[in-house]
């Protein structure tokens, strides 16, 4: 059955990998300020382009999922005991939207990926164009990041989302 211990565990997970978000978001934004102004060169100016906004995007993210993470915690551990109800109304298909933006973000990070795979490929033995096949690499780097995250965090809440639901069959089974 799931527990309190398991929903503690899940907002715990997602507060972990929202700051790993945080930290990618800062390091990519860190990356492209050194690649436009130190090293200057159109490929690292290019390359800064896709690093600088995904990395900001990754920041936001990130913080705000962090953020928020220790309220949703207590709130499902309080509705758990006092509320069961609300886990059935409100978390379950709040969870329903996230996994179902998940899989938008998925396809999303996969069309990025292969445009700049493609990018890459047809870009890489033209000299004149480095600086879009420097934006063609560092958005290469940020789509795979991103879609490795989101996969690790898709996983997770399909579990987290699946206990729910058990939860609420289980509570729906007692007197």
């Amino acid at each position: 059955m799931f527990t309190k211990a398991d929903a503690e565990a899940y907002f715990a997970g997602e507060k972990i990998e929202s700051l790993v978000f945080v930290l990618l978001g800062i390091t990519a934004i860190v990356v492209a300020v050194v690649f436009w102004f130190w090293l200057k060169t159109p490929l690292h100016k290019g390359a800064a382009v896709p690093l600088i906004i995904v990395g900001l995007l990754q920041l936001t993210v990130g913080y705000t999922v962090y953020s928020r993470s220790d309220a949703q915690r207590k709130d499902i551990v309080y509705k758990m005991d006092l509320n069961p109800d609300a886990i059935d109304t409100q978390e379950i298909p709040r969870m329903e939207k996230v996994m179902r933006n998940f899989v938008v973000y998925r396809w999303v990070e996969i069309v990025l990926l292969v445009v700049a795979l493609v990018g890459i490929f047809l870009l890489k033995k033209q000299p004149d164009k480095l600086m879009l096949y420097g934006v063609a690499l560092g958005l290469a780097v940020q789509a795979a990041i991103s879609l490795a995250a989101d996969y690790t965090a898709e996983k997770r809440g399909a579990i987290y989302l699946n206990g729910l639901k058990d939860f609420v069959q289980q509570t729906k089974r007692m007197p």
